[in-house]
């Protein structure tokens, strides 16, 4: 059994990462840039205004609760204050290598699967290398700020202006009674823009694409987590194979059920946040939410466009000059900083032109078996590679699903089985996404069903009465708790005391 592992990342998957295959008795290191842990909790990388988009029992590791005091919806703060805690519960502070990015990770060609990581001491510049049996990537869908360069953007910056990210704007009073552009109409992009507006002189949110937004409660009434943070919710809409019920709803008789359910919602929606009158109606239908992401309302935002605290200009930023910025409808704007909800790249950077060719394909995308392992690339992992609505139960079940493998527990099928699941995979990502499927990371709204076919690869499902409880209320972390140990007993590993 392989016991000495290098992990990348000390976000959600990392953490998880590291102490699961600790429990199992491996030997872990987790290497992070960062001098501080959390990935986009960490203070670094957190912008004014950030909280959870899942309600507090939904966000929490299966067998470490977030804190009662907690808010439904937890700050930043709180939520790296959560990790900072299951990092001391678990006791493996220990494996933490913080302020030390991996520059390099190559094969270490000597006929073994072993790994050499390059690291470099952030505040020093010291320069260490080590070899492990295993590599497991958990740096992040959400690793590289994607940052528009716009034209003029030089003499814009050389006047006094700024163009940052949502993660590298961390000060808010970098805005205080100057002209603030928000770019992008996501979650990240609409919660800047209404920490600042009553700080900065100005506020325009300028948007490409409006989206379907969800309420925190919709109607008012309803916690949204108890419309799609379930399996009914996962159900509505198609996942790459349609089972049970499921086809029901969408090849049978029930279609009349979920059309009806999803333009009731989308009704509902509509009127609650006035979008006709302020002009924010979006193109298409609510069930595009499955396309790309879904994102909460932020509290406050669409009544501020309403009063004009806000101004929401649909477009895009065509050039940049000293304090003003050009759209693309022709129109100037007062500008003196821009922050960017634009996204981010998955890369790799430290990895090797042969592994990285391996992992992705020419168009970027990578190539993952279960998201989790590269075909014919021994010693490698990832972890954390999806982007879901349970981002940390995601990781806890990737993280059992690797200490399964790495344990010997499955025989995984062939190399070309595995790239044919990769490919339809891809294709149907691409097709239902179009093509808006983060280089093959996106399986949002389908999280719930991610994980389960994670698990019924290991043989470690869910009891029938909670997947069935699953069906008509929220899941709470807490019904995961008991996968870990069946699965340490499997293999001889002893059980945690709780």
């Amino acid at each position: 059994m392989a016991g000495q592992i290098a992990i990348i990342g000390a976000g959600l998957a990392g953490l998880s990462t590291a102490k699961t295959l600790r429990q199992f008795g491996f030997d872990v290191t987790v290497f992070e840039k960062e001098t501080d842990i959390g990935g986009v909790w960490s203070a670094r990388r957190r912008y004014p205004g950030l909280t959870t988009q899942n309600p507090r029992e939904t966000y929490a590791f299966s067998d470490w609760p977030m804190p009662r005091s907690y808010p439904e919806w937890p700050s930043g703060a709180q939520v790296q204050a959560y990790l900072e805690s299951y990092i001391d519960h678990f006791g493996f502070r220990d494996a933490l290598r913080l302020g030390r990015e991996v520059t390099a990770a190559r094969p270490a060609g000597d006929g073994s699967q072993r790994w050499v990581v390059e690291t470099r001491g952030v505040a020093d510049g010291a320069v260490e290398s080590g070899t492990f049996d295993w590599l497991v990537v958990c740096n992040g869908i959400f690793s590289v700020p994607s940052v528009p360069r716009y034209p003029g953007v030089e003499a814009f910056e050389a006047a006094g202006g700024r163009v940052l990210h949502t993660s590298q704007f961390n000060d808010q009073e970098m805005v205080r009674g100057r002209h603030l552009l928000v770019v992008g109409y996501g979650k990240s992009s609409c919660d800047v823009a209404m920490a600042c507006a009553r700080t900065a002189a100005t506020t325009t949110v300028v948007a490409r694409h409006l989206i379907w937004k969800i309420p925190k409660k919709v109607g008012g009434l309803v916690n949204f987590k108890h419309l799609f943070l379930n399996r009914l919710g996962e159900g509505l809409f198609r996942y790459i194979d349609v089972r049970g019920f499921e086809r029901f709803l969408h090849d049978g008789p029930g279609r009349v059920i979920r059309n009806g359910m999803l333009g009731s919602v989308q009704a509902v929606i509509s009127r609650q946040l006035g979008l006709k009158k302020i002009g924010l109606m979006p193109d298409g239908k609510l069930e595009t939410i499955a396309r790309s992401t879904v994102s909460l309302v932020t509290d406050g935002f669409y009544e501020s466009v309403a009063d004009g605290r806000l101004a929401l200009v649909r477009g895009e930023i065509t050039a940049l000059a000293p304090g003003e910025a050009t759209l693309s409808n022709g129109n100037t704007v007062p500008a003196d900083v821009v922050i960017c909800g634009t996204g981010w790249d998955q890369r790799c950077d430290f990895l090797d032109a042969e592994t990285l060719a391996k992992v992705t394909d020419t168009r970027g995308n990578f190539r993952l078996y279960c998201s989790m392992l590269p075909v014919d690339v021994p010693g490698l992992a990832f972890n954390g590679y999806n982007s879901s609505f349970f981002s940390q139960l995601n990781a806890e079940v990737g993280a059992l699903w690797l200490a399964n493998h790495l344990c010997g527990g499955m025989t995984l099928p062939s190399a070309a089985e595995q790239n044919a699941y990769i490919d339809r995979r891809l294709a149907w990502m691409e097709a239902r996404t179009d093509g808006k499927h983060s280089k093959g990371t996106n399986i949002i709204p389908f999280s719930v069903h991610h994980m389960d076919d994670m698990l019924e690869a290991i043989d470690l499902r869910l009891p029938l009465t909670t997947r069935i409880k699953h069906w008509f209320v929220a899941i709470d972390a807490k019904d995961y708790a008991g996968l870990l140990p069946r699965l340490l007993r499997r293999h001889g590993r002893p059980v945690p005391a709780k």
